[in-house]
């Protein structure tokens, strides 16, 4: 089977180049493994081991079985250099047909977006009918390597040449070298982590805490409620011992939130805030979306849940500590407004990234301050207030848990079928915050 050639054959034998008007990309349907806390039920699961279980379930739901998909993107933000192929190898252990290409992406949190999106827009401009994209990450897998001092008495060793050199080189050894290195968690700019960086925004935008407290149980509680009602039933597949992310706590109450400790902004002093309840924790997860053409999905009698219309990526200077590292999205979803003629107000479901619940109220006051809107966003007003009802409301990342690459295919496949369950011609609105001040944002129709 030939997946939408890019070139015709004239009958002159040169390759003419195949134009036309843009193509609709839709979302069909998704699926992703129910998330973990780290060190857990996925302590010995890979990443190619969730990926593949999140695209094994995903195949069979959809009759995809020995089908040759145009292309699947994915990505980790955290993986062992033995990954270099992470994403063919885990096609390879599906019953897609094995000659469906695939490739990596990765742009911290924003990873699934990002292949999720530039897979949408190969379809519109023709170059694919059919392609899945997700991302996973399994912090229980993540790489220990030998620290610097290591790796050179290694490499001098592997160069030494005499008994005499070999000798040398591991003399130099000590038993401090044995202790490995795990990835960083700081942006090396600045050596603060996320968490650091976020409270200092939180603080700056005078976000309570009770206000962060409010957010993440609402999250809790919406995702709890999505659960028992069956509206993840078609969007998560059981792994190893779980069939719900074992972060979400449907009995948290403010209470308990409130007497969690801060985690993070420590420096601030009783001004500190966040704290484990209302911050993400460390999470394992993978997850898939399946995309194609209008005219893809009809021959195969498969559903259509949303338009992909649109998506933004931005960036932000955040080493200076003159914006957020994680306000990145806020600017990204002005030019896309702009660009498509919509105002902040006209969409019905919002799926913003809880990284941290002060992240989602810091961007939503961002919207609202007339200086931030004119002098950042070079706007002559603000974007303004959102309907806070019509705000993650099966859940976001708070409960769920947020395994990093694996975050923009749970929240895609969510508000698809949101829409889709809402009626053709729904918005939503997708934001992503990442590391290294970036972000993503998307626009979706229901239909």
């Amino acid at each position: 089977m030939t997946e939408n050639p890019q070139q015709q054959t004239s009958s002159t034998g040169t390759a003419a180049i195949a134009g036309g008007p843009l193509r609709q990309a839709v979302v069909i349907g998704g699926n992703r493994t129910p998330f973990a806390r780290s060190h857990g039920a996925y302590a010995s699961a890979s990443n190619k081991d969730l990926l593949t279980a999140a695209l094994n379930g995903l195949v069979p739901r959809f009759g995809l079985q020995g089908e040759r998909i145009g292309e699947v993107a994915a990505g980790a933000v955290i993986k062992h250099s033995r990954d270099f192929n992470l994403t063919r190898e885990s096609v390879l252990g599906t019953v897609l047909d094995h000659s469906t290409p695939a490739h990596e992406v990765q742009i911290a949190c924003a990873t699934g977006m990002e292949a999720i999106g530039g897979l949408a827009n190969k379809i519109r401009l023709g170059q694919l009918d059919s392609a899945i994209g997700g991302g996973v990450d399994s912090i229980s897998d993540a790489p220990l390597v030998f620290n610097d001092a290591a790796r050179s008495v290694l490499m001098d060793l592997n160069r030494a040449r005499t008994v005499q050199d070999r000798i040398k080189a591991v003399l130099r050894f000590r038993p401090g070298h044995l202790a490995p290195e795990a990835p960083g968690t700081e942006e090396p700019r600045t050596g603060l982590s996320m968490g650091e960086h976020q409270a200092r925004t939180t603080h700056r935008w005078g976000i309570t805490r009770q206000a962060q407290d409010e957010l993440a149980l609402a999250s809790h509680h919406h995702m709890a409620a999505a659960y028992d009602r069956g509206f993840f039933d078609d969007l998560v597949t059981p792994f190893g011992t779980l069939t719900r992310d074992n972060n979400l706590r449907a009995d948290s109450t403010l209470e308990k939130l409130a007497s969690l400790k801060p985690a993070f902004g420590r420096d601030l002093g009783d001004e500190a805030t966040m704290t484990a309840g209302n911050s993400t924790p460390l999470t394992d997860g993978a997850s898939a979306v399946l995309l194609g053409s209008e005219d893809w999905a009809a021959a195969r009698g498969l559903p259509v849940l949303a338009d992909f219309v649109d998506f933004e990526t931005a960036a932000v200077d955040f080493v200076d500590g003159q914006e957020g590292l994680l306000m990145a999205p806020a600017y990204a979803v002005a030019r896309l407004l702009r660009r498509q003629g919509l105002t902040l107000q006209d969409f019905d479901y919002y799926e913003i990234h809880e990284a941290f619940a002060g992240t989602v109220l810091a961007t939503l006051k961002a919207w609202e301050d007339e200086e931030f809107c004119r002098e950042r966003l070079g706007l002559d007003a603000p974007l303004g207030p959102i309907d806070r009802a019509r705000l993650n409301v099966n859940g976001s990342s708070l409960a769920a848990g947020h395994p990093f690459a694996a975050t923009g295919g749970r929240i895609t496949a969510t508000l698809a079928k949101m829409l889709h369950e809402k009626g053709p011609g729904s918005l939503g609105l997708v934001s992503v915050c990442a590391a290294g001040g970036q972000g993503i944002v998307a626009i979706l129709r229901g239909r």
